[in-house]
């Protein structure tokens, strides 16, 4: 199924009467949204402004998302999805306990580092009042949570109260001090940074609690 866009060329869009499917338009039309939205926060954004860097017209635009809101939450959405995916895939990559730490803290690093800047929507959303959008970013934490939670279970063998405290406290660690490496212009490598926040996230977890009985 394609459609045909409706307006002029936009900033990484297509032109009038370039035909897209339509999962190929969606996709066209969040990348133009994402720059709208990080640049200039949910509120001083506008549908406007988004159809004309997609290089669509309002209608087109609408055809995907009925309003605003929706448009923000399915970005939003989708990188929450990215962030949730990379924890849990850096927990999947190694049975190395000391080595998923470090993943796990290296995910949050890529993600901050990542380009469109999504982590600023997740982490400094400027609509947190509104209901959808505080249930997703709580699930960037929560989801990312519940999958450390479950490694530390099953490994070193503590209760789920224990465990998805140590858990909130690698996501913390890891999202916050990200953040800041970005905001401080990366002075550090992220290399250096990465493998500076695990040896302390390890440290703690590693050195208090026996994951493998051999690992040190």
């Amino acid at each position: 199924m394609t459609e045909t866009a409706q307006g002029a060329v936009g900033h990484g869009g297509a032109g009038r009467g370039v035909r897209l499917p339509r999962t190929a338009r969606r996709a066209q039309l969040l990348a133009a949204a994402q720059d709208v939205f990080v640049n200039n926060g949910y509120h001083a954004a506008a549908m406007d402004e988004i159809a004309e860097r997609a290089g669509v017209s309002k209608p087109v635009l609408y055809q995907h998302f009925p309003g605003k809101l929706d448009l923000y939450l399915a970005l939003l959405e989708s990188h929450v999805d990215e962030l949730v995916d990379r924890v849990r895939g850096a927990l999947a990559s190694t049975t190395d306990n000391k080595l998923r730490v470090q993943a796990a803290v290296a995910a949050f690093y890529d993600f901050v580092d990542g380009e469109g800047q999504a982590f600023r929507m997740v982490f400094e959303s400027d609509l947190r009042g509104e209901p959808a959008v505080a249930k997703a970013v709580e699930r960037a934490t929560t989801d990312s949570v519940d999958a450390i939670t479950e490694t530390i279970t099953s490994d070193a063998g503590l209760d789920e109260d224990r465990a998805r405290l140590l858990a909130v406290g690698l996501v913390g660690l890891s999202q916050v001090t990200a953040r800041s490496w970005l905001a401080d212009d990366r002075r550090l490598s992220k290399e250096d940074a990465v493998a500076l926040i695990s040896n302390l996230a390890w440290r703690g977890i590693g050195g208090g609690f026996p994951l493998h009985p051999n690992e040190h």
